[in-house]
């Protein structure tokens, strides 16, 4: 069958699984969605399934789309009527329609994360908590972890043991109130409330148990407890659960994902049948025996050994720097030779990191050069403030109640509401228990305001009114058009420098809305807004352009590049010193270095720094313990190139060993020749491991870092005609 002659004997047998638990073990670049999709349409074409009843549930956006884009070139009939999604997405779908039973409206809203800090903060303010005294970040991501695993917060304070959990339980009462007076939900609502929803209305679970036959889970080593109890809801009734994941990337557990659903998998389902892709597809051989050298010291994971028909390939290249801008001097000046020399793309490269602030020197050395460069997790379009503040009333048309949004958009742009008066209103709405849109009219109606406050807030009423009315019948291009209208808003842009700029996003936000154009206005605005909520930073990436993608290593999981740098090479960087004291966490970045190696086809970069500065900070850490498990006979120890010199841009590793080098040879101020940089001054000398690292000005080709075993410097008397 076509389905099945481009799979290898692997691929087939999942495929052809066709009932019963399953687990497939995908190794990365092994052809997963391959055979997630290839399985769907052996399902349909050769078992005779409904497309009803498949649901296929994704952890990006952006892997969904691939998924049905795919399925629509392969399938004789369209794929619309499969159930293709994220969890969250899918989840939102089925509380749209079943909400209402865990008390939800169909137009309720999401809550992004910065929606949710800003929630956290005005309930600390309420309980008279102190933000310096106690991180909202730290106290969201307290609650967060809770709600995966499915703690309510009547179940969560059966498990306070500590001061800050108390401090963290006061706060998830009051925020869940207001959420619940909001008619809002943050991203764990959305999966705490579904299973809520499945375990109170066993009628409305058997609803859907009986319409998804099939369920099939990708990324499965990422999934939290929530997520694992709501599949196995689903498919409890038909058993035909498909599961593929990798334990060795699994790397979210600061999310709240469970090593254990993967690892235990066989447990809960003991008759589940297993297969495991090891034949990798996306990289050369070199790089797959440096992944698999790193990964193996981990203890938890299932064993493979990957392997694949790919050439043996370049070596590994790792590079040793004095500073991080000398690393990031090596990677630009890399990336220009792999363009001319190797004639890649600048979209043909990434540079990968662990901490986003890495970031920063590797963009200036980008814009110094003029190389175009994309930087995944910089200021997302979404949010950005003047996109924000449309979306703030847009979701104030489709849900009054939204006390958050609705603090946004009062006095934006300014209409005289100052914070005390905000603060009155706050204050009305907890008092009486009800929202801030109907604190807001009883206040004005009750005269309960010095008269300068009541006007504004009556001015802002009558447009927050009017502009309800009309999104009932308006399209959302024309609902966004009259708020922008009704409010002032381009004048209120172009009282800043960047106005004009900030006009055009809005802009581009009322394209995006064009797409919406002909729904129904109330279901286009729903939609609109769901989607908006759910984006996430991969799901924005424009793979199309021909730009160097910075990336942390967390957001590559799930792509790949021909050529890829890792930066931050360190104890300390990676693995991140606030590992150290935890023998999970360190296997986790273990698995982080993992991913980000898996991530290259062709090339691969490691580099290290002697000294960096991060957050103000001078650090000299070690080399990261991973790279002394790469074999010496996968590593360059000159780069990729013949003629590449030691030390332009940072000096090869591991550095060639020098007999007879003493660090007295060599002194700060001593003249020097070379013969291709000419005559230069020595700026700095220091020993490493046995050899020395000489930097040289030279006068006419700048500052150089050699190795003085391989760089044959000569000292010399100072030159005539230099100071």
């Amino acid at each position: 069958m076509d389905i099945l002659s481009a799979l290898n004997p692997a691929q087939r047998e999942a495929t052809q699984t066709c009932s019963g638990p399953l687990l497939i073990i995908a190794g990365p670049g092994s052809g997963k969605t391959r055979v997630i999709t290839s399985r769907i349409s052996y399902l349909l074409s050769s078992c005779g399934v409904d497309p009803r009843s498949i649901l296929a549930v994704t952890f990006t956006n952006k892997a969904a789309r691939e998924m049905k884009e795919r399925l629509e070139r392969s399938l004789e009939h369209s794929a619309a009527e499969l159930t293709i999604g994220t969890f969250h997405a899918v989840c939102c779908r089925i509380l749209r329609i079943d909400g209402q039973a865990v008390g939800l409206s169909r137009g309720f809203v999401i809550y992004d994360d910065d929606d949710q800090v800003n929630l956290i903060k005005q309930c600390m303010t309420d309980l008279g908590l102190d933000p310096k005294q106690y991180s909202p970040r730290l106290v969201q991501s307290a609650i967060s972890a809770a709600k995966s695993r499915l703690l309510s917060e009547q179940r969560h304070a059966e498990g306070i043991d500590s001061y800050f959990e108390e401090i963290v339980h006061r706060v998830y009462q009051r925020y869940q109130s207001i959420l619940e007076h909001s008619d809002a939900v943050d991203f764990d609502d959305i999966l705490l409330k579904t299973v809520r929803l499945f375990e109170t209305r066993p009628d409305i679970l058997e609803r859907y148990q009986e319409r998804f036959v099939h369920v099939l889970v990708d990324e499965f080593q990422d999934t939290n407890l929530a997520q694992f109890e709501i599949v196995k809801m689903l498919a409890a009734k038909h058993r035909n659960l498909c599961v593929v994941g990798d334990p060795d990337q699994s790397i979210y557990s600061w999310r709240s994902a469970d090593l254990r659903n993967i690892l235990s998998f066989e447990k809960e389902f003991p008759d589940a049948k297993v297969v495991v892709l090891e034949q990798n597809y996306r990289s050369s051989k070199t790089i797959l025996k440096a992944a698999t050298q790193v990964i193996t010291a981990n203890a938890l994971r299932k064993e493979k050994v990957l392997w694949t028909h790919n050439e043996e390939g370049k070596p590994v290249v790792l590079t040793e720097c004095l500073n991080e801008k000398e690393e990031a001097q090596f990677v630009v000046e890399t990336i220009e030779k792999l363009v001319r020399r190797e004639k890649l793309g600048y979209g043909d490269c990434a540079v990968l990191y662990r901490i986003n602030a890495q970031s920063r020197t590797i963009e200036e050395s980008l814009m110094r050069y003029g190389i175009p460069y994309r930087l995944i997790g910089g200021p997302r379009f979404y949010r950005r403030q003047e996109i924000k503040d449309i979306i703030a009333y847009l979701r104030v048309l489709n849900n009054p109640h939204d006390s958050i949004s609705l603090s946004r958009i009062i006095n934006t742009p300014g209409r005289g509401i100052g914070q005390g008066t905000l603060s009155k209103l706050q204050a009305w709405a907890t008092e009486r228990g009800i929202s801030l849109y109907d604190a807001l009219s009883q206040m004005v109606q009750e005269k309960d305001l010095a008269a300068r406050a009541s006007n504004a807030l009556t001015r802002f009423i009558d447009i927050l009114n009017g502009l309800i009315k009309k999104r009932h019948h308006a399209s959302l291009p024309d609902l966004i058009d009259e708020i922008l209208l009704q409010t002032s808003y381009r004048t209120y842009l172009h009282e800043n420098d960047d106005g004009e700029d900030r006009w055009q996003n809005v802009m581009e936000l009322r394209s995006v809305a064009t797409e919406y154009a002909d729904l129904a206005p109330d279901e286009a605005l729903a939609a609109f807004l769901e989607k908006v909520s759910l984006v996430s930073d991969v799901d924005e990436m424009d793979s199309s352009s021909d730009a160097v993608t910075l990336i942390t290593l967390h957001q590559a999981k799930g792509l790949e590049f021909p050529a890829v740098f890792i930066v931050g090479m360190e104890d300390g960087v990676l693995p991140h010193r606030k590992s150290f004291d935890d023998p999970a966490d360190m296997e986790e970045e273990c698995r982080l270095c993992y991913v980000g190696i898996t991530r290259a086809q062709r090339y691969l970069f490691l580099s290290r720094a002697h000294r960096r500065s991060l957050f103000g900070n001078g650090l000299a850490n070690p080399p990261s313990r991973y790279l002394e498990r790469i074999s010496p006979d996968l590593i360059s120890s000159r780069g990729l190139w013949e003629d590449e010199e030691v030390g332009m841009g940072g000096a090869v590793y591991p550095q060639p060993l020098a007999f007879g080098v003493s660090d007295d040879e060599f002194r700060v101020g001593d003249w020097v020749f070379h013969k291709k940089f000419g005559q230069g001054v020595v700026m700095d000398c220091f020993p490493d491991r046995s050899d020395l690292v000489v930097t040289v000005s030279f006068e006419e080709t700048g500052v150089k870092r050699l190795l003085l075993s391989l760089a044959h410097l000569e000292k010399v008397e100072r030159f005539d005609g230099m100071a």
